[in-house]
């Protein structure tokens, strides 16, 4: 999701070129139908096994031009491998004698947004090809659309959950993947869950991946209402879509935070032991809540002490400002986006890669 506004900027760059975006078959659902890309190829595989069928799979594509928004070694081994004539990336991980073009690490990398170091990558390949350099002096679009068809296509699971569409709609995402102090208290979730019930006549789903569904069931089990869990029952593309027609999404700061954002719908982050400045959802549509003591942001993954970034924070604060969002006190304006609609052609070829 941080990667949305270079990929677009990339477009912007070369409006005629094929784009290949390089990925993992669990992200493939948050690029259906984007305009900055023309074809995704995806790459499951680890290994020497996986590193040859990359190598193979880039020669065959027969790539001008190599970005590499990963920092990885393997990455810029498989471009040179292959021989993309151009390769341009971070000088990161000892690669940079792999890269034709190697871009230093920028030192406000942890006060500047994360948006932005990608979008780095994207101000240099600008500089090289045109001489210029305006793609850091711009507002980076980070927006996400989704079709009407796959809106009513949410719209139907939901309905088939029991989910009427005369009364609001807020997802919760109590889990988070890769760091457990990044989580709410589940008896914090589901005396929030309750009240947005009893109160705002909302319905709630349960919204994660199947790796947070232990985190989902506790929240469900101290609810005295019975809120929808679609943990671990969707795919990253129906998450999207699902999140794409929801009043709101209250979650701790995890991927569906930016999905939601990048959307256009209202979004409540509980931030912890994680950065703000740096991880927050980049879009005018997202909050965020935190209570941080003198230990955040220390972005570890598991606290050792007493979790205090995340108890401070009362499901009383929380249940508030989302009332507020709902009750339409925050203004929220649709993010325009355009696609070019000049034919592509074959003449420079790119494939960019993203984790």
């Amino acid at each position: 999701m941080m990667t949305l506004p270079a990929l677009r900027e990339l477009r912007r760059l070369f409006p005629e070129a094929h784009i290949t975006l390089a990925t993992r078959s669990w992200a493939k659902g948050l690029f259906i139908g984007a305009e900055f890309i023309d074809e995704m190829q995806i790459q499951d595989g680890r290994g020497l096994r996986s590193f040859f069928q990359q190598v193979r799979a880039w020669r065959k594509g027969q790539f001008d031009l190599a970005v590499l928004l990963t920092n990885s070694f393997a990455s810029a081994l498989v471009a040179a491998v292959a021989r993309i004539p151009v390769r341009i990336g971070y000088a990161a991980d000892g690669r940079a004698s792999l890269l034709t073009h190697p871009i230093d690490l920028p030192e406000w990398r942890s006060t500047k947004h994360e948006v932005f170091y990608y979008l780095k990558i994207i101000a240099g390949l600008e500089w090289i090809f045109t001489g210029q350099q305006t793609f850091l002096d711009v507002q980076p679009d980070a927006s996400l659309e989704v079709s009407d068809v796959r809106k009513n296509d949410a719209r139907y699971l939901l309905g088939r959950q029991g989910i009427a569409e005369d009364r609001p709609v807020i997802a919760l995402c109590p889990g988070s993947i890769n760091s457990r102090a990044k989580r709410w208290p589940a008896e914090s979730y589901a005396v929030l869950a309750d009240r947005c019930i009893d109160t705002l006549r909302a319905q709630i789903l349960l919204v994660g991946s199947k790796e947070e569904l232990e985190v989902s069931r506790q929240v469900a089990d101290r609810m005295h209402n019975k809120p929808i869990v679609l943990t671990g029952q969707t795919d990253i593309a129906e998450v999207v879509a699902v999140l794409s027609i929801a009043d709101l999404l209250i979650t701790n700061d995890t991927g569906p935070a930016h999905i939601a954002a990048a959307l256009g719908r209202p979004t409540l982050v509980i931030f912890g032991p994680t950065n703000p400045l740096t991880t927050r959802p980049f879009s005018p549509f997202a909050e965020i809540i935190r209570h941080p003591p003198d230990c955040a942001p220390c972005m570890l993954r598991d606290c050792p002490i007493d979790h205090r970034c995340m108890t401070a924070i009362t499901p009383d604060d929380v249940f508030a400002r989302a009332r507020e969002m709902m009750s339409g006190k925050l203004q929220f304006a649709a993010c325009d986006s355009s696609s070019s609609s000049a034919p592509k052609s074959d003449k420079l070829k790119f494939v960019g890669q993203v984790k």
